[in-house]
Formats: C-alpha cells, structure tokens, sequence
C-alpha cells in the first residue's frame, strides 16, 4: 500500500455510464494537483467545504466541465486535504480526468485505500472501518441499520472501555512479578474477577446475536424441500412474482438448485428451490439431489412442500426424515388445496402439524392469495429473532475475536481458582487483550490490515 505522504485518486461511483461521476483525492498535494488541471477559482484560497464551477484542463486543452468540493484537513473523510470532482459520467472522460491527475501527481489508490488512511489517522477504528464496507454493501433496511450503529462506534467503544479496565489490571499484575520476592498483591483479585465476569456478560449476548446478525447481512436462507413435482418452483415463482423456475409435469425437471432474494419487513430472504428428494439411476438428477440435501443441511428455514393428497402419515415420516437440527426450523406446506374440500383440507392440516410438531399452512403453490400465511410467518419469523435493544454483529471476524477473548478470559478464572502463578494468568490476561484488540485495530498487523481493506471497492 501507498505511503501516508502519496496523494491517492480514484473513482468514487461505479463504473459505466451515468449521468454525474465523482473523482476522489486525498492527501497532501490533493489542493495543489487539483489546481494544476482545474480552470476556476484557485482552490488554495478558497474555504474548506466549499463548491466550485469551472473546467478540467490540459494545458489549453477543456476536457470536461465540472464541479470541485473542497475538503480541508482535517474535517474530512481521510482527515487529509481532499477534493471531489463531480464530471460528467462518461467512463471515456473520468478515465481521462484520472489519468491527467496521475500525469501531475497523483497515484491510483489501492482498494479501500481511503478508508484505511481514515484509520491509520485515527477518524475511525478498524471495526467502523469494516462497517463502512458493510454499509455499502447492505442488501436490506436490516443489514444497513447494523452497519450504521457499528459505524457509529457505539460497539467499539464498550469495548475499547471494557480493554481498558483491564490493562489497567494487568499492569498491576505485571508489577506483583517486579516484587515476586516480596509475596506482595497489588491486583485484588475479587475485584479482577467482578470485571472478568463483567466482561464475559458484555461478550456473550454479542456472540449470541451473530447467528442472526449474519443471516441478516447475508440474508436468512430458506430451502424449498419435497418430492418431484411436489409445486417446489412453482412455489418459487409465485413468491418472486417471475418466471424464475422452470415449471414442468415431467418429474426431475429441475436438476440443480436455482437461487433468488426477497426483502420481507427490511430483511433479505435467500429462497432455494431443489431438485425433488428421490431415489433415482439418472446421473445428473442424482447430483442435484446430493446439491439439495446439502441446501436443505445450511437452511435456517426449511420449507417442506407436500401434496395435500398425501395421508398424514406419508407427509409426517418424509419431513420427519429431512432431520432437521434444532437450529433449522421446518414448515410443513401442504399444497394444492383448490384439489380438496376445506372440510377435508383443514382437519388434515391440523392432523399433520399435531403429529409433525410443526408449523403447517395449507396453499395453493399458483395462487400468490394462498401464500399470505406463508408471508405472515415469515414476518412473525423477524420479530421473534429480532432483538428489542442491544448490539448486533454481523462480522465472522468480530465473532471469531470475541469467541477467543472469552476463551482466554475463562482461562484466566480458572487460573486464579486453580491458585495458578500471576505469571501465567497474566499471559492470559495479555492473550485477551490481543483478541480484544484485533476487533478495533488497538492490535493490528499489516497482513490483517491487508486483508480486510482489500475487499473494499478502490474509491472508498
């Protein structure tokens, strides 16, 4: 990556053609390379945060006519002199611009480039700067209202006080080993329990909600599991409103799962159709049967349709087999209930979610009118898991640290009831505070710097 000294450019809107694209520089010569191809008002004599109308130029040469914001340190972004050029959209003419800045200065930034200089100057800890990639890339209200609240810092910075307590107690601990001759305690260790405890409270309602917090960034996956031409893509299509699923009478029409995304009351929904469960010779049908069952094992909700047709017990032994783990939850669609009497449909219905324990709807897979319980329960579905306060994460790293910061922690406790020597515990005290470092960036190294801002698109 570029030195903090570089001064960086590079597209901040996507590529292709629109109608405005926005240019991005940051760092010590920001001002001064924008005044070199940009004809207006000199931005070295103008105030921070202001607008500016005028031309790109080379030399006598108009390039494209433009709008330049000017942002000085350090109230901005990357808390460094930058300047935002608003061109046309033409990809033609941003690449153009890119390229006569980079000719008078400037270097192309590198993937997330800007965020991490807003880290390194100390705008924003590491776990903010993730929340900015997960920001841009939220797919539901949901998934955006927990990057804004990490972004915010309120996550961090309980931890960060949490940290501090305890180095707090482990600089106490490190001085007990300079008077290790002298059997003194300068660490009370009732009191180094209380925040341990206190800590380990902090950490387990977090760890607790990342199940639900990834399926909201990731979006909640639901299997549509049953027999061939049991109604699954129908089933489909119907929710999507699109012909998504190819629909036929021949059984094993569908061969390999096909995927597509509902948002539901600001959450994401992943609905897979399979291939239908049975024994086959069929080679490829076979496959996408292995493919369904491996759908059906990472589901959080499966939905097992049948024919309303089937006897209780039929309906009842083949969801019975799908064996569910107490972390999936199963929904049994009994379906093409316009084939059926309501005084026959209804008592059977209540038959199978008795024998089942399950939650079982009647539907009409064709019908999007039959499908309102189905829609019910999923919104049901979100205000159950969704918690009324409280933070949320959604980071397999921010879980991973907090897993090992807790490992460690109890460690440590079982360490001071085992009356183990204060130079073990506090090894382990030190072993918490690391993990619990890595999640803002108190504890970081290049290869995790690298690894994470990596994965940002190239102007943020």
């Amino acid at each position: 990556m570029n030195h903090l000294t570089d001064t960086i450019i590079a597209p901040a809107t996507p590529q292709g053609q629109s109608a405005i694209a926005i240019i991005r520089l940051s760092g010590m010569e920001a001002i001064a390379i924008t005044d070199r191809i940009f004809k207006g008002k000199m931005l070295r004599d103008v105030d921070s945060h202001t607008v500016h109308y005028g031309w790109i130029v080379d030399g006598e040469k108009e390039i494209d006519e433009v709008m330049v914001t000017l942002f000085r340190a350090p109230k901005s972004f990357t808390t460094e002199d930058s300047t935002e050029i608003s061109c046309h959209g033409s990809p033609q003419l941003v690449q153009s611009i890119i390229s006569l800045a980079i000719k008078n200065g400037a270097k192309l930034a590198y993937p997330g480039e800007f965020t991490l200089r807003a880290f390194l100057n100390g705008r924003l800890d590491l776990s903010q700067a993730e929340a900015v990639a997960d920001l841009i890339h939220a797919s539901s209200a949901k998934s955006s209202e927990i990057a804004l609240n990490q972004l915010k810092g309120h996550f961090s910075s309980k931890l960060k006080e949490l940290r501090q307590e305890l180095i707090d107690f482990a600089a106490l601990i490190e001085l007990e080993l300079d008077f290790s001759e002298e059997d003194v305690e300068f660490a009370h260790r009732g009191r180094l329990k209380d925040l341990i405890f206190k800590i380990i409270n902090v950490i387990n309602p977090l760890l607790d909600s990342f199940r639900w917090g990834n399926s909201i960034k990731e979006g909640i996956p639901v299997a549509i599991i049953g027999a061939p031409n049991a109604g699954k893509s129908t089933l489909l299509n119907t929710i999507l409103d699109e012909e998504k699923a190819l629909v036929s009478d021949i059984a094993g029409t569908t061969r390999d799962f096909i995927e597509d995304t509902l948002v539901i009351d600001g959450i994401m929904f992943r609905f897979i159709d399979t291939a239908g469960l049975r024994e086959t010779s069929d080679i490829l049908e076979g496959l996408g049967i292995e493919r369904s069952k491996q759908k059906l094992r990472e589901a959080e909700i499966v939905l097992f349709i049948s024919d309303i047709h089937k006897s209780v017990e039929e309906t009842t032994a083949e969801f019975q087999n799908l064996a569910l783990t107490n972390d999936q939850t199963g929904v049994i669609l009994l379906n093409k209930a316009d084939t059926i009497s309501a005084t026959l449909a209804e008592p059977k219905t209540q038959a199978v979610a008795e024998k089942s324990g399950a939650k079982t709807l009647l539907i009409t897979a064709k019908y999007k009118a039959t499908l309102q319980p189905l829609l019910a329960y999923f919104s049901q579905y979100i205000k159950n898991h969704n918690q009324a306060e409280g933070t949320i994460i959604s980071n397999a790293r921010h879980y991973e640290a907090l897993e090992n910061t807790k490992l460690s922690l109890e460690k440590v406790l079982a360490g001071m009831d085992t009356g183990l020597s204060s130079d073990f515990v506090a090894m382990d005290i030190r072993e918490a505070l690391f993990h619990l470092g890595t999640i803002t960036g108190e504890v970081s190294t290049d290869d995790l710097l690298e690894s994470i801002f990596s994965k940002f698109c190239i102007g943020k």
